[in-house]
C-alpha cells in the first residue's frame, strides 16, 4: 500500500483527486491520480463494509475526491458503488481495458485500477451506474429466481418428452397420444415398483414421475413469484405497466434494464442502443446503409420484440404502419426492427414519467 500524502502538504492548496478501482470477489484494488494524471498511489482493500470505508478514506486523504471509476459496478463492484453513492461520491462505470492496451501495459490489479482512474480522468468513461438500493433492485432479484425457474421447467419438459420418445414400445405407445397436460398429470401420479428399477420400463416410469413432479413444483414456484412481481411492477411504474402490449414480465425486464435511476440514460437514443434496437451505420464510400445491432441487453431486446408482436395483432396504428411499409417493399423483419426502435422511444418516455412527477411534486 502506498501511504497517502495530501496535496495540501506540497502545494498549500487542496488538489482534486480522481480514483479508479479494479474489483474482485474478495479484494478491491484502488489507484489515485491528481488532475495532471500523476499517480499518487495504489492500495488493496477487502470487499467488506469496513473495507469500502477504508478505501474511501484512503482516496480522500490525497485531496478533494472528484469522481471514482469502478469496474463491474453490476457485479463485484456493486457493494462499493452503493457505498460511494451513499457517501455522495460521483461514480462512473468503467469497462475493462481493451486487448491492445493490455498487450502494451501488461495485466495486474494496480495496472487495471490505474487504467480505470485514467478513463475517469479523461472522461472516456461517463456512464452512470445503476442504483441498487430501491424497488427495482428488489424486482431484479425476484426476476432472477423466476427466470431460473422458467429455464429449469422448460428443460424438465424437454427431458420428459425425450424419455417418452426413447421409452420401451409399450410405454411409448401408451404415452405418445397424450397432450402435455395429460402427460404431466399421468406421469406425476404413477406408482412404479422402485424395487425393479433395473428394468428399463420401470426405470423410465420412475424418471418420468420425477420430471413431472419437478415440472409441477417449478410451475407453482413461478406462479408464486408472478404474484409478487406483477403488483411490484405496477407500483414502480404504472404508466409503463398500462402500455399496450406491456405485461408484467415485459415491464419488469425493461425496468431492470433501465435501473432505479433511468434518468442516467441521456436520451431515448441511448436507451435504444442499450436495448440493441438502434441500427448501426455500416457505410463506406458511396454506399450508405445500416446493419443490425447485435449488442445491447438481449433480454430487453426480446421484451421489445414481444411488444411488437402484440401490437402487430391488436394495435391499429401498428398494423397501418406495417401495411404502408410493406407496400414500400420492406420485409417483415425490417419492419419489426423499425417498430422496435419506435417503441423504445415510447418506453423511454414512460420510464422517465414517474421521476418527472416526483421532481414536479
Amino acid at each position: 500500500m502506498t501511504q497517502p500524502h495530501s496535496l495540501t502538504e506540497t502545494s498549500g492548496e487542496v488538489g482534486k483527486v480522481i480514483g479508479g478501482v479494479d474489483t474482485h470477489k474478495d479484494t478491491h484494488t484502488a489507484a489515485a491520480l491528481d488532475q495532471a494524471g500523476r499517480l499518487l498511489g495504489h492500495a488493496q482493500f477487502p470487499t467488506t463494509v469496513a473495507g469500502y470505508a477504508a478505501l474511501l478514506a484512503w482516496l480522500q486523504a490525497f485531496g478533494l475526491l472528484v469522481r471514482v471509476g469502478v469496474e463491474g459496478t453490476g457485479v463485484y463492484g456493486a457493494g462499493l458503488a452503493r457505498h460511494l453513492h451513499t457517501a455522495g461520491i460521483a461514480v462512473v462505470e468503467v469497462d475493462r481495458p481493451d486487448r491492445k492496451t493490455r498487450r502494451w501495459q501488461g495485466k495486474s490489479d494496480p495496472v487495471d485500477a490505474e487504467a480505470a482512474a485514467r478513463a475517469a480522468l479523461a472522461e472516456r468513461a461517463t456512464g452512470t451506474p445503476k442504483h441498487r438500493d430501491g424497488r427495482v433492485e428488489a424486482l431484479r432479484a425476484l426476476r432472477v429466481a423466476r427466470r431460473s425457474a422458467v429455464a429449469s421447467r422448460a428443460e424438465a419438459q424437454t427431458q420428459l418428452r425425450s424419455l417418452v420418445i426413447t421409452a420401451p414400445d409399450g410405454l411409448r405407445a401408451q404415452l405418445t397420444p397424450l397432450t402435455l397436460r395429460e402427460l404431466l398429470a399421468h406421469c406425476a401420479t404413477r406408482r412404479p415398483d422402485t424395487g425393479a428399477c433395473d428394468e428399463p420400463a420401470i426405470a423410465t416410469v420412475i424418471a418420468l414421475r420425477a420430471l413431472a413432479r419437478r415440472h409441477h413444483d417449478l410451475t407453482t414456484e413461478i406462479d408464486d413469484l408472478d404474484a409478487l412481481i406483477a403488483p411490484l411492477t405496477t407500483a414502480i411504474n404504472p404508466v409503463l405497466a398500462a402500455m399496450n402490449g406491456v405485461g408484467s414480465d415485459v415491464a419488469g425486464q425493461l425496468l431492470v434494464t433501465a435501473g432505479e435511476n433511468p434518468q442516467r440514460l441521456r436520451s431515448e437514443a441511448a436507451f435504444a442502443m442499450l436495448c440493441g434496437a438502434a441500427p448501426l451505420p455500416a457505410s463506406s464510400g458511396r454506399t450508405h446503409r445500416y446493419r443490425l445491432n447485435r449488442g445491447g441487453d438481449r433480454q430487453a431486446n426480446s421484451a421489445l420484440y414481444r411488444i411488437v408482436l402484440c401490437r402487430l395483432r391488436w394495435d391499429e396504428r401498428t398494423r397501418a404502419y406495417t401495411a404502408r411499409r410493406t407496400a414500400e417493399g420492406m420485409s417483415k423483419k425490417e419492419i419489426i426492427r423499425c417498430l422496435k426502435r419506435y417503441i423504445a422511444r415510447d418506453i423511454y418516455r414512460a420510464l422517465l414519467t414517474p421521476h418527472d412527477l416526483e421532481l414536479a411534486a
